[in-house]
């Protein structure tokens, strides 16, 4: 399956057509290459790519892959452990053994062009079937370790998993976990793209083609401190308190981008006061009178009994939150994924 992929990418970008063998002596200069710096200089030595035996190794797929996630080469460097300068030759190297140019470079950062979004979509599966392997292999190899690829909301990440977690790696010493925090729109593109294993979002994303399992109710309420003008009306909705000052968590929260989204389908932007970093210090500061929050249930319920402020349910039905896992497909995660799921499941 491994070769098939580097077939099917050969064969989508055209890379080898009618072109000659490769020399022997740049068949050797590649052999030889043990770092991105001497490909580089074995392509320099051959102005004209042609059949160029295709020498990515996997170090090159995670770096391109870790650039185009963050939109630039410096922080794609810095996410694979490289220096800009290692990076950056081994991108060039890989563009100048195939004569294509993967990248797009701009004042911005970087874009893919379509061959290498090609690249990226089998880099994915490529860098996925050799940590089944690895996984595969684990029993066989002393101390190889498996990562597992988790992006959840801010609910989830906060509220929910760290127990959780915490109890998994303790069970599994073998195991590591990568996980994010994203907005739930974010989360499911890029399980389409492969780019994570499992996934963790609110119900009131598009999940189409995504498998999906029930993790959490996890519903948002009002909190406002006790003397508030708001106090007294029963079941207020997100348009009734817009007006007024609201304490909100940081910028690129996953939570804090969901409740400006729905505020602005209101026709009015939340007036945020400060932001608070956490629930905790959200709520503390709402207790003393700094403005409203929205916050879930679960982070109200976790303080126990509380006089110091007060909530009320939202009547907004995105208010009414539902948590769920998904994955491209639940029965192709690998073993280590899997092991993960059902921990989840399990509580």
């Amino acid at each position: 399956m491994f070769y098939e992929r580097l077939e099917e990418f050969v064969t989508a970008t055209g890379a080898f057509a009618s072109k000659p063998a490769p020399t022997g002596d740049l068949c050797l200069a590649q052999i030889q290459c043990g770092n991105g710096l001497a490909r580089e200089e074995a392509c320099r030595n051959n102005k004209k790519p042609e059949g160029v035996a295709m020498h990515f190794d996997l170090t090159d797929l995670r770096l391109y892959l870790n650039i185009l996630d963050t939109g630039n080469i410096t922080a794609g460097a810095g996410r694979s452990h490289l220096s800009l300068a290692a990076a950056s030759a081994r991108i060039r190297a890989m563009e100048a053994s195939l004569g294509i140019e993967f990248l797009q470079r701009n004042r911005r950062g970087v874009t893919p062009t379509p061959a290498g979004k090609a690249l990226a979509q089998h880099a994915r599966v490529l860098l996925q079937q050799a940590e089944r392997m690895q996984q595969d292999l684990a029993d066989y190899a002393k101390g190889v370790k498996g990562q597992v690829r988790l992006l959840c909301n801010t609910t989830a990440i906060t509220e929910y998993l760290p127990e959780l977690l915490a109890d998994f790696l303790r069970e599994h010493p073998n195991l590591d976990i990568d996980l994010q925090e994203l907005p739930s729109a974010r989360i499911t593109h890029a399980l389409r793209q492969g780019a994570a294993d499992l996934g963790i979002v609110s119900d009131a994303v598009d999940t189409h083609t995504l498998e999906t399992l029930p993790f959490r109710d996890d519903p948002l309420v009002l909190i406002m401190p006790r003397d508030h003008p708001l106090a007294d009306v029963q079941t207020p909705g997100l348009s009734d308190t817009l007006f007024h000052d609201y304490v909100g968590l940081p910028a690129n929260s996953a939570l804090a981008v969901y409740l400006e989204e729905q505020a602005l389908h209101s026709g009015i932007r939340m007036q945020i006061r400060i932001r608070a970093q956490g629930f905790d210090g959200v709520i503390r500061m709402v207790a003393r009178g700094a403005g409203l929050a929205i916050v879930p249930l679960a982070a109200i319920q976790r303080r126990g009994v509380d006089q110091s402020f007060r909530s009320v349910a939202l009547t907004d039905d995105w208010a009414q939150r539902k948590l769920l896992l998904c994955a491209r497909s639940f029965s192709s995660l690998p073993g280590y994924a899997s092991a993960l799921l059902e921990a989840l499941l399990s509580v």
